[in-house]
Order: C-alpha cells, then sequence, then structure tokens
C-alpha cells in the first residue's frame, strides 16, 4: 500500500467514526441533561447511586439494537404491537419511550399521546378517539398514557361519573380481549415512584428552565391528591391486571435502571426473531457530460454563524 493508498484508508476511517459519533449525539445529549440533574442532586447530598454510566450507554445501545430487530421482524411478519405507558407525573415514562423510539424508524414505530377531548369526542365512545390510533399490520404504537386516563386522572379530578367510571371497568376487560383477539400485541407498563421522589422532580422542574414546560397546572395539583391517586391505582390494577392483559410495574426511581428494564422486559414480551435482510449494493452514479449544475444565489444560504 503507497503512502497516498494509507492516507486515503486514513481518511475514510476517520471519517466513519465522525459519522457514527454523530449519531450518538442525540443520546449524548440527553445524557449530559441528567448530567445536569446529577450535579445539582449532588449539591443536595441526594445523589443516590446509579447504574455505571459506560455499563448504562453499553447496556442501552445493546437493547436498542434488539428494538431494530425487534421493528424488522414486526415489518416483515405484519405484526400489530400496542405498549401503554402509565404512571404518576414525573415518572420517568417519557424518557423510557425517547430511548425505545430513538433508533426505530417513525413510519413503523410511532407515539400516541392524546391531549385531553375536545367537545365532540366527550360525545363518542370513550374508548373511540384511542381506537384511531391502534397499528395496521407491521406497526407499533407507544401510548404515552391511554384509555387508563378514565380509571387515573378523570376519575381523581372528576373529569368523570361515578356511573362512567363503573362502566369502565366493566368494558375494559372485553376491549383488550377484542384487541388481543384481533391479532394486536398488547403490553402494559405502570411506572411506580415514590412520594419523596416525585416531590423532587416536580421542585426540579420549577427550578429548571429546560423543562417548565413539563409541569402542568394538572401535574401541580396532583401533587396535592397523592393519596387519591393512589386508591385509584390500586383500584385499577384490582380491575384490569387479567390473564390475558396483566400489568407490569416498572421501579422508575432510578431512571437509568427503569429505562434498561422496561426496554429489556418489552424485549422479552414478544417472541421477535431476526430478518435476515437482503444485502444492498448502491448502483453506479450516472452522469451525463451535459449536465452543469445551477448555480445557487448566496442570499439563499443560510447564515453560517457557527
Amino acid at each position: 500500500m503507497t503512502a497516498a493508498d494509507r492516507k486515503s484508508e486514513i481518511s475514510k476511517r476517520e471519517r466513519i467514526i465522525q459519522e457514527m459519533a454523530d449519531d450518538l449525539d442525540e443520546e449524548l445529549e440527553m445524557e449530559l441533561d441528567d448530567a445536569r440533574l446529577d450535579e445539582l442532586l449532588d449539591e443536595t447530598g441526594t445523589l443516590k447511586p446509579t447504574v455505571d454510566r459506560r455499563l448504562y450507554f453499553r447496556e442501552l445501545l445493546r437493547l436498542q439494537g434488539e428494538l431494530i430487530k425487534l421493528q424488522d421482524w414486526v415489518q416483515s411478519e405484519r405484526k400489530k404491537v400496542v405498549v401503554l405507558f402509565e404512571g404518576r407525573d414525573a415518572a420517568g415514562k417519557g424518557g423510557v419511550i425517547k430511548r425505545i423510539t430513538q433508533r426505530l424508524n417513525p413510519r413503523i414505530c410511532r407515539v400516541a399521546a392524546l391531549p385531553a377531548p375536545n367537545e365532540r369526542e366527550r360525545t363518542q365512545w370513550y374508548f373511540q378517539r384511542y381506537v384511531a390510533h391502534l397499528p395496521a399490520g407491521g406497526e407499533i404504537v407507544l401510548f404515552d398514557r391511554s384509555w387508563y386516563n378514565r380509571a387515573g386522572v378523570e376519575r381523581v379530578m372528576g373529569f368523570c361519573s361515578e356511573a362512567e367510571y363503573q362502566e369502565f371497568f366493566k368494558t375494559v376487560p372485553e376491549f383488550e380481549r377484542m384487541l388481543i383477539r384481533s391479532g394486536i400485541i398488547l403490553v402494559k407498563y405502570w411506572f411506580s415512584i415514590t412520594d419523596d421522589e416525585q416531590q423532587f422532580r416536580f421542585t426540579m422542574r420549577i427550578k429548571d428552565p429546560l423543562k417548565q414546560w413539563k409541569l402542568s397546572p394538572m401535574d401541580v395539583e396532583s401533587r396535592s391528591r397523592w393519596e387519591a391517586y393512589t386508591k385509584a391505582k390500586e383500584t385499577m390494577l384490582e380491575h384490569t391486571h387479567l390473564p390475558d392483559s396483566p400489568w407490569w410495574i416498572v421501579d422508575a426511581v432510578d431512571k437509568k435502571r427503569a429505562r434498561l428494564n422496561c426496554i429489556a422486559h418489552l424485549l422479552t414480551q414478544i417472541p421477535y426473531q431476526e430478518v435476515v435482510r437482503a444485502p444492498v449494493t448502491l448502483p453506479p452514479r450516472v452522469r451525463h457530460p451535459d449536465y452543469q449544475r445551477g448555480p445557487v444565489p448566496p442570499e439563499m444560504y443560510v447564515p453560517a454563524k457557527y
């Protein structure tokens, strides 16, 4: 190999490394967000030991690789997957959902996070607006809160009547059995945190300008109704922890462990297999000698501030 060839090989290797590093930037940025919290926790003397950062990254990337295999299998076999994420406000559901979807195809794996129902939706069959977001064959849908709003926030905040509440518990078992009979793989997670941990996370959101948007008036109100939410959760689990659609509880006080544990468990709930991909070969670039690329006016470029 000549000196020129070696230089070209080194240049290619550096370009590949740079591309891979860029691909990891999103996770690193989210990790830096966690690190800011760690520093504040350390100052208060309340920083608790968590999983080693290197182990966390290594396991997260490995699990995300398995999620890609799951995605390929779901698409190849035209399977339908629904995963429900429920829990108290600030329990860490969003962080897990972000790590699951981070490297997946949004056309295959999407998130359903529905706003409060409008006037028309309030007159519909309760489950109707959720049905519209269910997957077709080859799709995964992650519900960031789901039809269990009726058993939680609607019950505690008085947004539904006693009759509607009781009807929900009569209907939801058969509704979920219908989903399963239709071929949907249904997995339900409840994220559990302590009273003190929620109090701390809410306080951090109040103080952190990058996270204040996460704290809604409903979140603030939920703090004074901790016991009411606890009773509602216990009633919900009692009525809807069913043999064919059980609840799985995620201990979410430690965010990093919660992410790894939830993703690892999700992978065990779906009997996916690795799909062998056909090798991809790029065709040669077609060049036409009479084609001349037109100039781009300088004023059309975004100013290069960085």
